[in-house]
């Protein structure tokens, strides 16, 4: 489906969940909530993640009562976690893979629910947070997390729960927990009766008990639980996620972070930039810090 088919489809169905609202606000958002945590398409496998998932260890580990998938590259030796976004898989890190080996790291990555090849229909940020916390208990401390997009808030959330890692990669980040729900909401033009209730059914099931998940899931929230080195990368023609996220949580890490903008790479393509990955390598392998903001041409 082409991006002006795809905006229709969209439209249509924030019609329709509005119209439904009117009838009947509990079903409305039922049917809301479903849409927020139903990835709407899986990623395709392009021909080299084939030959990297072909050459990988693979197991499974049970998420949210369902079956996610994990990779892993190299001896086992100094991980490197990859973690993945929002319709995304593992593999969409195909070319860090072959640099992090040659340098001697063990690339590790995950397909969480609902996305790869992982179980699942709808899935949340928290699942991703936990599929991070079982390979965390299974491998140790990471080298480094190299994260996109949702991955970044996953491996943030990670991090301050007690996962271990030496460095942390954001690439493309969905920084504040807001922008999800509001991006979600805009897209589809919600009422505010139906955004209401959508919004009350994320606090009372995804976060029961949990108090200011608005803030305290974004990633720039209390910084202080977070004290690693942190490389912010992204794109200045991102549509998706604007890249005042990415400025944002540099300002606000400081001197721990430094900033990397790219131009013409987009929220996914960016992904495949030799420069990003060279970016990214340097980091990984050498103590980085500072708050110098770097420019890397879009290729």
């Amino acid at each position: 489906m082409d991006r002006m088919n795809m905006d229709q489809a969209t439209a249509l169905t924030g019609k329709a969940l509005n119209t439904l609202s009117l009838v009947s606000p509990w079903l409305a958002g039922e049917a809301t909530y479903r849409l927020f945590r139903l990835p709407l398409k899986r990623a395709a496998t392009r021909d080299e993640e084939k030959r990297l998932i072909g050459q990988a260890h693979i197991e499974k580990v049970r998420v949210a009562g369902e079956t996610a998938v994990t990779y892993r590259w190299g001896s086992g030796e100094r991980p490197v976690l990859l973690a993945h976004g929002w319709q995304s898989r593992g593999t969409c890190f195909a070319r860090f893979v072959p640099g992090l080996l040659a340098a001697g790291y063990s690339p590790v990555a995950y397909d969480a629910p609902a996305h790869g090849d992982a179980t699942g229909g709808t899935t949340h940020v928290l699942a991703f947070r936990e599929v991070i916390g079982q390979l965390a208990e299974e491998h140790g401390e990471f080298e480094a997390i190299i994260s996109h997009s949702v991955g970044v808030m996953a491996s943030v959330l990670a991090l301050r729960s007690g996962v271990s890692a030496r460095r942390l990669v954001a690439i493309s980040q969905v920084g504040e927990f807001t922008f999800l729900f509001d991006q979600f909401c805009g897209q589809l033009g919600l009422q505010p009766r139906l955004r209401e209730e959508l919004r009350q059914r994320i606090e009372s099931r995804i976060f029961p008990g949990e108090k200011d998940i608005w803030q305290r899931f974004s990633t720039t929230y209390e910084p202080s639980g977070v004290t690693v080195p942190i490389l912010v990368i992204h794109d200045e023609d991102d549509r998706m996620v604007g890249v005042d996220q990415a400025r944002r949580m540099a300002e606000v890490f400081g001197d721990q972070a430094r900033l990397v903008t790219t131009q013409g790479l987009g929220h996914r393509r960016i992904l495949d930039d030799p420069g990003v990955i060279a970016s990214t390598l340097d980091f990984v392998t050498a103590a980085q810090s500072g708050p110098a903001e770097a420019s890397v041409a879009g290729r």
